[in-house]
């Protein structure tokens, strides 16, 4: 798939841009082998195109709200500019909601668990539901259930690099599957900016789209992300990787296993991750003065890199 940018919904004198994927002619089949995968695991397979099943339908069930002890890893390889190859990863936290039913936790746990339509895309003043249903309207699709991976506004902080809404339709007949219409990927960058991807994933959960976002300060606007979000069940595996002139500089993965929700899990991932998003911001900043002390070339970055919900 390739992408368009299609704008929605003026919000505060701030337009969103919404990029979604358009068929494509001359992407590559699913089935062959893809050059921008990370490192396969030892069977082969991208846990993510484990995570989808063998070509079937990925959207046999919209999957049960759960609270995910996860692992994210990042890997610039040495195509990179500067050359300069460097890994890392850590632990962190990801929820899997229901946007038209949001977990109500106990009343002390709630200031240290929010979900909060400010927080991710479209009006503030609406409801997430409200907003994840617009961004699907204006590109002609509807869902039934929306659920949404993403990390919570811990005492009175949020940072999200990415969030996850899976958009299902269901049908009215008994036992029925769903169908997962649309997947949108909200990124977000360490600047205040926010862009929204609108993805038609196959049945891997693979979709690609053209980087129309400033995300890091050493990597160069311009390619396409390959990112894979097949919906997650008792597991989580999502990918996004960057293809820059016929390589991959970048990938990032999200690995981990799901709990379900309630004040046990709840308070065992406050007590593990008591500061979940501020760690995080910390963690990619510390990251990114390390390639800064060995000397990677900060990319120019545009005058829109810190606008709400505009890409480039």
């Amino acid at each position: 798939m390739s992408s368009t940018p299609v704008r929605i919904q003026p919000i505060g004198g701030v337009s969103t841009a919404v990029t979604a994927a358009r068929p494509d002619p001359a992407r590559p089949d699913p089935a062959r082998p893809d050059p921008a995968r990370p490192d396969p695991e030892p069977s082969g397979r991208h846990p993510a195109d484990a995570a989808a099943g063998d070509g079937s339908r990925q959207s046999d069930a919209v999957p049960e709200p759960r609270i995910y002890f996860a692992t994210t890893g990042h890997r610039r390889n040495t195509n990179a500019p500067g050359a300069v190859s460097r890994t890392f990863s850590y632990s962190t936290c990801y929820w899997l909601v229901d946007v038209d039913a949001l977990p109500i936790l106990p009343r002390l746990l709630r200031p240290f668990t929010r979900f909060a339509a400010a927080d991710h895309l479209g009006d503030p003043d609406r409801s997430l539901a409200d907003n994840a249903r617009a961004a699907l309207s204006a590109q002609g699709l509807t869902a039934d259930r929306i659920l949404l991976l993403t990390c919570p506004r811990v005492a009175g902080h949020v940072f999200n690099p990415l969030s996850v809404f899976y958009c299902f339709a269901t049908t009215a007949a008994s036992g029925e599957p769903a169908d997962l219409v649309a997947v949108i990927a909200e990124v977000h960058n360490t600047y205040g900016g926010r862009h929204v991807y609108l993805l038609r994933p196959d049945h891997a959960g693979r979709d690609t789209v053209g980087k129309e976002f400033y995300v890091s300060p050493f990597l160069p606007m311009g390619g396409s992300y390959l990112m894979r979000t097949p919906p997650p069940g008792e597991s989580l595996s999502v990918s996004i990787a960057l293809r820059q002139g016929g390589q991959t500089p970048f990938v990032a993965t999200l690995t981990g296993r799901g709990r379900p929700i309630g004040t046990r899990s709840a308070v065992t991932a406050l007590l593990r991750w008591p500061l979940l998003t501020l760690r995080t911001a910390a963690l990619i900043r510390w990251q990114g003065i390390r390639l800064w002390l060995r000397k990677v070339p900060v990319q120019p970055r545009p005058a829109d890199a810190t606008a709400d919900e505009h890409g480039r």
